[in-house]
């Protein structure tokens, strides 16, 4: 994964973050939306809105770097198929 600096963190804005007001899990590639979604349950302080609010963000960024996600919710994660 490719590491981001201090530097990098502070130029990212709010939004690329799946939680933006702690500025929490970012969102600028392949590797970090997967390392995101393993981290998910990690992010503490959050509501459940949030937590929807966050994946919502989760699968766009997904999408967006072609990351395949088997969970179709937040609540899913953790969890055997």
């Amino acid at each position: 994964m490719s590491e981001l600096d201090a530097d990098d963190r502070q130029d990212l804005k709010d939004s690329d973050y799946a939680f933006p007001k702690e500025r929490k899990e970012p969102l600028c590639d392949a590797d970090h939306v997967r390392n995101a979604v393993a981290r998910f349950d990690q992010v503490e302080g959050v509501s459940d809105k949030e937590r929807d609010e966050a994946w919502d963000r989760i699968q766009k960024a997904a999408k967006k770097y072609d990351v395949h996600l088997s969970e179709k919710s937040w609540h899913e994660l953790g969890k055997s198929s």
